[in-house]
């Protein structure tokens, strides 16, 4: 189970202890600010993408959305979001609980600057009854192969 894989991930961090688990769902932003108490703007949705035949996945605010023509500019293609299966096989985590944590080495992960306006937010931990609380430092470093803060969404911008 994918939890678990996140929660071994976690152990040599010392932080696998901060993993929630719900009796709900919180396979969505809306029902994870429900399962944990908070708006959903500070529910860390991870979104999974192809870049040259490469998985990768862009953590964001759950308030906004991806702006495509930043999302090229970026990354010199266009966005193309994995299906179901391919986060499955590709990522290791089923939508509704992939996360930025316990990924296969080729999986680089990307956080947008539309988390930096909170002091924690709350990503997926594997499952889609699941979140931890990290602040956007932790996030940084416990994301397995981090490359680099982005800008790519909108609708966020106060």
């Amino acid at each position: 189970m994918s939890i678990e894989k996140v929660r071994a991930y976690f152990q040599p961090l010392g932080i696998a202890d901060r993993i929630r688990e719900f009796s709900t769902s919180s396979a969505t932003v809306e029902l994870a600010a429900a399962a944990v108490g908070v708006e959903g703007a500070r529910i860390a949705k991870s979104l999974s993408f192809q870049v040259d035949g490469a998985p990768i996945i862009v953590v964001a605010a759950g308030d906004c959305k991806v702006d495509n023509s930043r999302y090229k500019a970026q990354f010199h293609t266009k966005a193309k979001m994995l299906t179901h299966e391919e986060a499955h096989d590709r990522l290791g985590h089923d939508v509704g609980g992939v996360c930025p944590f316990a990924l296969p080495e080729d999986v680089k992960v990307y956080l947008d600057v539309s988390l930096r306006r909170f002091e924690t937010v709350f990503p997926a931990a594997g499952s889609d009854n699941s979140a931890v609380e990290l602040t956007c430092d932790e996030l940084e470093r416990y994301s397995s192969n981090f490359v680099s803060w982005v800008d790519v969404c909108k609708g966020w911008q106060e």
